[in-house]
């Protein structure tokens, strides 16, 4: 005998309606709806249970609201009045009660071959119910319809516990193209997520390919604590560098070791604000002298094996940009002591003009009229305190200057100054020279010591010179290596292991990776008529390099570079197809511009407060009570909500295996201290600190050059 619609639907009911409002919807249960386990609906189901789903019939199918609280009240019966019942003792009746947050609607979609009602789910509320209409048990179909709705479900994550373990499905362009944050405590199963989210990826999309081609995508892991090398090491293809790969502390896998390359990030990569934060330079002398200096360097005017005409040539067009710059900022014209240091400039340019016997006639006529020029421009302001310049005067230096500058060979175009900031390589001991004649000619010798220290530093540092100071990487080279070559035929995934990268230059080597990566996919997509490049940036331990700051210091230190990048890509990394995912266990510590532009979450368990505090204000107000299971939540079990999913879900992300997990698990004291694992075999940690304290003092290489 078959049930009747109507008759089936009343089987479903487990209360009524009995509070209304936009955020909160209450709900009396029935005295007839079950108290723990439901069997109306096929098959067994916790009931009543906190974030569970619950249907509420309307206009365009049902609209769908997650239990946040279930409570009991005392009824409001009055007291009995009759002559029998006087005395009695009047026990309350208990009124179960739960409050809903409203979701959005599940509407009817279609109906299959087998007769079955297949339901979307769409989020956002049209019409609130009214007082008194019944709220319904979701059956296990529709549950599915919840869960696993919306387009372009690609990628599966993991199940859902409470909606009889629906498929959780993403889209990755929602979870990857609008930045994703994946938030929890330490030991949550927060890197493993980040690892099977890669994995899992590009799983699905070999699989979609229809060729046997390895998937055209660019995955960069930004690994502080060297967790993520033997994740990937089943990936033949995958590209892992890092810090002296030839003295490899990963001695698990060979095939792990021969694929590690050397972590290279030339000096020449740096911009000025990175040469700035790394050196600390002074905004009003150091500052202007290393930009000059880097320009200088980068248009090759330090360059080796140029002949004496050609330096000339080149320092003429170096006076002229300085001229240039003065007169831009009215240093010339604008009384007092500023112009005071213009003549002072101006005569020690007359000395550094020097004739050179190789030059040519022609040559040496036109530089003895520009050192005549200059001396009688510099007498006709005679004093301590000179006149102002005119601006004619210095328009007059310049024609002068032009023309000399035209007779060694320099053409008028030369003259535009060079960005300080364009990856043209120079060496080191380049820059050195640079800001040491820069200064020189500044009449700022005085003040740029401290930058030439922090300079030579970086030069002479072993431990930085390995990474920093090679010049034979073309930057082509460069980006094919470590973003991915043309259909990522050398890998799509790369594992840039930072855990051995001095202090002093993390945060500025991780701003120029980050920066290098964004600015070369700006590029691709200006020449490939707004075409992008989709490359998804990871960074592990999120809050060291995105950790918020003061921005109202006038000095910004590498890390404030550093997070001062990631907030460009946050907010214009979609544009660009640079997406990232945060991963981080403090993210009342990271930068609120970054945390902001990040659409999607996936929330671990969380138990320190002022984290949940950060948490609940990055959802809406109705959701708030979805998060107060964050501080409970079992190892693998995610709250995943945002663009990325069509409503908030809990989620037990897949298993991965434990070759593919990153190397983060906790410190294995009582097998150690017992001399055996729980399988039985032995285990044994010999310690040799010769050998660690040698290679912290550096005492290795000592010997080495010693012995040659």
């Amino acid at each position: 005998m078959s049930i009747s619609p109507v008759a089936y639907a009343e089987s479903l009911r487990v209360g009524t309606v009995d509070f209304v409002s936009p955020d909160q919807i209450k709900v009396l249960i029935d005295i007839e709806a079950p108290d723990g386990t439901a069997l109306n609906t096929g098959t067994p189901r916790p009931f009543p249970r906190v974030n569970g789903y619950m249907l509420i019939p309307s206009d365009s199918g049902y609209l769908v609201g997650q239990v946040e609280w279930i409570t009991i009240e005392r009824s409001q019966y009055p007291k009995r009045r009759g002559l029998q019942d006087f005395g009695l003792i009047d026990l309350p009746y208990p009124l179960r009660k739960m409050s809903l947050n409203p979701l959005g609607c599940l509407i009817f979609d279609e109906t299959d071959s087998c007769g079955n009602e297949h339901y979307k789910f769409v989020r956002g509320v049209k019409g609130y119910p009214s007082v008194g209409v019944p709220v319904l048990l979701p059956t296990k179909s529709q549950l599915r319809d919840i869960i696993e709705s919306g387009a372009n479900r690609r990628v599966l994550i993991g199940t859902s516990p409470l909606a009889n373990d629906a498929k959780v499905m993403i889209d990755p362009d929602r979870l990857f193209g609008r930045h994703l944050a994946v938030l929890g405590n330490t030991g949550s199963g927060k890197s493993c997520s980040v690892a099977g989210l890669i994995r899992w990826s590009l799983d699905a999309a070999k699989k979609a390919r229809t060729d046997d081609n390895e998937p055209n995508a660019r995955f960069i892991v930004l690994d502080p604590n060297g967790e993520y090398a033997k994740t990937f090491e089943d990936l033949t293809t995958a590209k892992i560098f890092k810090v002296d790969a030839s003295t490899s502390d990963y001695t698990e896998s060979s095939i792990e070791e021969s694929a590690s390359e050397a972590l290279k990030v030339p000096l020449w990569f740096w911009n000025s604000a990175e040469w700035c934060a790394f050196t600390q330079a002074s905004a009003k002398t150091q500052r202007p002298t290393l930009i000059q200096s880097l320009r200088n360097v980068r248009e090759g005017v330090f360059q080796e094996g140029l002949t004496a005409s050609q330096e000339m040539r080149r320092y003429l067009r170096n006076l002229m940009s300085i001229i240039n710059i003065d007169k831009n900022k009215g240093a010339p014209y604008s009384g007092g002591g500023p112009a005071k240091g213009f003549k002072d400039k101006l005569i020690r340019l007359a000395e550094t003009i020097r004739v050179d016997e190789s030059f040519s006639g022609q040559e040496k006529i036109a530089q003895q009229r520009l050192k005549s020029h200059i001396d009688q421009l510099v007498c006709s302001h005679p004093g301590e305190w000179p006149s102002i310049f005119t601006i004619d005067e210095l328009d007059s230096l310049l024609r002068i200057l032009a023309d000399t500058h035209s007779v060694f060979g320099g053409q008028s175009t030369d003259v535009l100054p060079i960005d300080a900031d364009i990856p043209r390589k120079f060496e080191g001991d380049q820059l050195l020279r640079s800001i040491e004649a820069n200064a020189e000619l500044l009449k700022v010798t005085d003040h740029v010591e401290t930058l030439l220290m922090r300079v030579r530093s970086i030069l002479s540092d072993t431990r930085m010179k390995s990474i920093s100071s090679d010049t034979s990487i073309e930057l082509r080279e460069w980006l094919a290596k470590y973003i991915g070559d043309n259909q990522a035929s050398n890998g799509s995934v790369t594992v840039i292991d930072l855990s051995l990268v001095p202090a002093d230059i993390i945060h500025v080597l991780t701003a120029v990776i980050a920066r290098i990566t964004l600015e070369s996919l700006q590029r691709y997509r200006k020449l490939n008529n707004g075409k992008t490049l989709p490359t998804v940036l990871v960074m592990e331990e999120a809050h060291t390099f995105v950790k918020r700051y003061k921005d109202d210091s006038e000095y910004h230190g590498s890390a404030e570079i550093c997070c001062k990048v990631f907030e460009k890509i946050a907010r214009e990394g979609r544009k660009f197809g640079l997406g990232m995912v945060l991963s981080s266990q403090r993210p009342s510590e990271l930068s609120p511009t970054v945390l902001s532009q990040c659409n999607s979450f996936l929330l671990h368990r969380i138990s320190n407060e002022r984290d949940q505090e950060l948490v609940h204000k990055l959802v809406p107000d109705n959701l708030r009570g979805l998060l107060r299971d964050l501080p409970g939540l079992p190892s693998r079990n995610a709250f995943l909500l945002g663009w990325a999913s069509e409503l908030p879900v809990l989620v037990e992300m897949n298993h991965l295996p434990e070759g593919h997990r990153p190397k983060s698990n906790d410190p294995d004291y009582w097998d150690v201290w017992t001399g055996k694992n729980s399988k039985g075999e032995e285990i044994q940690r010999d310690v040799d600190w010769k050998q660690i304290t040698d290679d912290w003092q550096q005492l290795v290489n000592n010997v080495e050059n010693d012995d040659n």
